[in-house]
């Protein structure tokens, strides 16, 4: 046994931060460290309903004065606690392994490779028989370990992913550590014991829910846990909660680790496995389900998308399903009282359940688990290459920025791309028709900057693929001619989404949308591209043929879910291109409402409505900004109306260098010339101007190497301004108008410009009485 002090401190457990989790560490008040004669490094043993060990340091700075010791859910499973129990801790000396048996702690895994490998990661740590462990790899550890403690820590990793291991076997018994004379063995798979409390997963896998697990762990785990205190209170516990939010937030993951924590049994239940053919076939399944729970109680539930077999009964023909929907009514809220009994159920349409589960006595309380915000990203990306040898250049602070509208799932595909591109690396230097790989090898093996640059390329937000379009590559140096515009989408756009406590300290609100305008060609889409480029914002782009349908109702339903999907990834730029065709003005129609009118209305109540946009700017594209219904144009809808004209000589000057950069031109093109001879032409004509250049020195021959001056003479007779004098005098109207009132025409068919549209009848709106 090993050599035990005889003082030994209670204290209250506390979740340790996912970043030092798997480490063997215990973070513990200074005072308690001086009084048991603790420096930083020093074994000791917690003791619970079993014995562990771990390596001492001290605590956070936010902990300083608390009296609790903060244990990663590893630890906690091994002394057999959960979060907010005591155990009692003792300062020990380990003794040397003579012997150190390990296996896989996951039933679906097997693994092969060398003991050495082991021994090198498990180096002086202190371990226990029966304990499972984490091989922790070569992540960097936080900035205030000492030294001396952060080598140790900083072992070559076993794998490149996190493994978890049980110590089937420590010899002597107790308390003992990994030197160099330690003979250690790898078994290659999992054997369950009986009783054994399962640690697969544990609150320390859930990053950025913080929030969530408390509400949750008082909702769940104090019931099962400690069920006495609701009788002394005289009230029952609560019997359900429902979790509902976007797909692959970690809802399944968080229900079972609630279950491991909690030391319950955990019943999943998913809607094709109940679903029987014959005649009350599924609600015999469930009934007896909720039998074999009550039997192993404390137990908990688990019904993964609950929409699937309690959908609205108003709403289904099936007889079946609405059967099953009593079934699970009478189970929830039944005549036989339920104890030490939680269900927990998830979806992520929680509009599409049956309005009777969602009350009180059936599910207790909703819980939303949302789209994780930065801070919440770097915890989960710390979690997911907790096990993955990192190199000098990542920085998991620029990714977790970077990885706007992410979800845990998709950060975790993320990390696995990442890994594989490092693989792709040593590919050429691994021999495939050798069974294992060198050490060495492995040991070189690490992720960079790069593979998770390239493994952006690939991963897209999952709420995001139905809408989401090509991420932009277009930058502000892409953009000519255009510097006024430019300047007021960076600070409309860029400003607001990259500096919020800027508009916070000012009291000011940023602005929720811009209405680009002006004449074909002129690079209104190219703006709004590059805007959401710079901000680093999720960037949906649509059309007005996308969200009408002929089906009454359904394009109000495709705006709403346009916006609250923009919502759930923000920041996010919605960009309608031609919007003038979406919202035209209201009043022109006659009998029912036209379906234009109604979605004129929904976007109204979208961007000025009670649910408020929060980091999600729109911005509208239109070259008839006359036609778009007078009601969007005030501030609070698009603030900013920016008039998107034809560029001058200096703007044309830097249209053609940006399209020609790649092209190979001869000394003798002048393109300050050209600049000066293309009045009025757009961005759009001067691209063209180029191409037609490029395609003159073609025809001169086709291995021709350099496009020369008459190139550009020749296309330029080819080509012409798209704009005229006739529509710029129209658009400084518009401007003029726009600026200043607008007319109200007979019929509300919108503004009345001149050259636009000529209005019928008088220029004066009618008395009622003439109506």
């Amino acid at each position: 046994m090993a050599d035990v002090e005889t003082v030994a401190r209670r204290l209250q457990v506390a979740n340790l931060a996912p970043t030092d989790a798997g480490r063997g560490v215990a973070r513990l008040p200074v005072k308690l460290m001086t009084d048991l004669g603790l420096t930083e490094g020093d074994i000791i043993s917690i003791e619970g309903k079993r014995l562990t060990a771990a390596r001492a340091i001290r605590p956070y700075g936010d902990d300083e004065g608390l009296e609790i010791i903060r244990l990663d859910g590893l630890q906690r499973a091994n002394a057999g606690v959960g979060s907010g129990d005591f155990v009692e801790v003792k300062k020990v000396k380990s003794k040397p392994a003579t012997r150190v048996v390990f296996a896989p702690a996951q039933n679906n895994i097997r693994l092969q490779g060398s003991s050495e490998a082991l021994k090198r990661s498990f180096l002086g740590r202190p371990l226990t028989q029966g304990d499972t462990v984490a091989t922790a790899g070569q992540q960097r550890v936080n900035a205030d370990v000492p030294d001396h403690i952060r080598q140790l820590l900083n072992a070559p990793a076993f794998a490149l992913q996190e493994v978890r291991m049980t110590i089937v076997t420590a010899l002597p018994k107790g308390i003992v550590h990994i030197d160099a004379d330690t003979e250690v063995e790898l078994l290659p798979e999992y054997t369950e014991k009986a009783g054994e409390r399962r640690a697969d997963v544990t609150y320390d896998d859930l990053g950025g829910m913080r929030d969530t697990i408390d509400a949750l762990r008082e909702m769940v785990e104090l019931p099962l846990r400690h069920p006495e205190l609701f009788q002394r209170l005289g009230v029952d516990p609560p019997k359900g909660v429902l979790l509902h939010g976007p797909p692959g937030t970690g809802k399944t993951r968080l229900a079972r680790a609630v279950a491991n924590e909690s030391d319950a049994q955990f019943f999943h239940i998913a809607g094709p496995e109940v679903m029987g053919s014959a005649y009350g076939e599924s609600e015999k399944k469930l009934r007896e389900l909720f039998e074999q729970a009550a039997k192993a109680a404390p137990s908990i539930i688990f019904i993964d998308e609950i929409d699937s077999i309690a959908p609205k009964r108003g709403q289904v023909s099936g007889e079946a399903e609405k059967r099953l929907v009593a079934q699970l009514l009478t189970l929830l809220d039944g005549l036989e009282p339920r104890q030490n009994l939680v269900v927990i159920a998830a979806t992520n349409r929680p509009e599409a359940i049956d309005e009777a589960l969602r009350r009180p006595g059936r599910f207790d309380r909703e819980i939303v688990v949302g789209v994780p915000d930065e801070n919440g990203r770097r915890e989960i990306l710390a979690i997911h290459t907790r096990g993955m040898p990192l190199a000098e250049d990542v920085n998991l602070d620029e990714l977790s920025r970077r990885t706007y509208g992410f979800v845990g799932a998709d950060l975790a595909a993320l990390t696995r791309e990442a890994a594989l591109e490092a693989v792709r690396r040593i590919m050429p230097r691994i021999d495939l028709n050798k069974d294992a790989i060198p050490t060495e090898i492995l040991d070189a093996l690490s992720v960079e900057a790069k593979d998770f640059d390239n493994a952006l390329k690939r991963v897209q937000p999952s709420a995001m693929r139905e809408v989401m379009v090509e991420v932009p590559h277009i930058s502000w140096d892409d953009v000519g001619g255009l510097d006024e515009a430019r300047d007021k989408l960076r600070e409309g756009v860029e400003l607001p989404l990259k500096h919020p406590e800027a508009f916070r300290r000012l009291g000011i609100r940023p602005a929720k949308g811009f209405l680009l305008y002006g004449p074909p060609g002129t690079g209104k889409t190219l703006l709004a591209k590059a805007a959401a480029r710079e901000s680093e914002a999720n960037f949906i782009a649509t059309k007005s043929s996308d969200l009408l349908s002929k089906w009454y109702g359904e394009s109000e339903q495709q705006i709403a879910r346009l916006f609250a999907r923009a919502r759930q990834v923000a920041p996010t730029v919605i960009f309608i291109d031609e919007i003038d065709s979406l919202v035209p003005a209201r009043g022109g129609g006659l009998g029912e409402p036209q379906v234009t009118e109604r979605v004129v209305n929904t976007i109204l109540s979208e961007m000025d409505g009670m649910e408020e946009l929060n980091n999600v700017v729109l911005i509208g594209a239109s070259n008839r900004p006359n036609l778009i219904d007078p009601a969007l144009l005030r501030p609070g809808r698009f603030d900013e109306l920016i008039y998107v004209g034809t560029p001058d000589t200096a703007g044309r000057r830097r249209i053609l260098a940006i399209h020609t950069k790649d092209m190979p031109l001869a000394k003798n093109v002048d393109l300050e010339s050209l600049a000066q001879r293309t009045e009025r032409f757009t961005g759009a004509d001067l691209e063209d101007l180029v191409r037609r250049a490029g395609l003159t020195a073609l025809r001169r021959g086709l291995d021709s190497d350099l496009v020369t001056m008459a190139d550009f003479e020749a296309a330029l007779k080819e080509t012409r301004a798209s704009v005229t004098e006739e529509m710029l005098n129209d658009y400084a109207e518009i401007q003029r108008t726009l600026k200043s009132d607008a007319v109200r025409p007979v019929g509300g068919i919108g503004f009345v410009l001149p050259g636009m549209l000529q209005p019928r009848g008088p220029k004066t709106v009618p008395n009622s009485e003439d109506l």
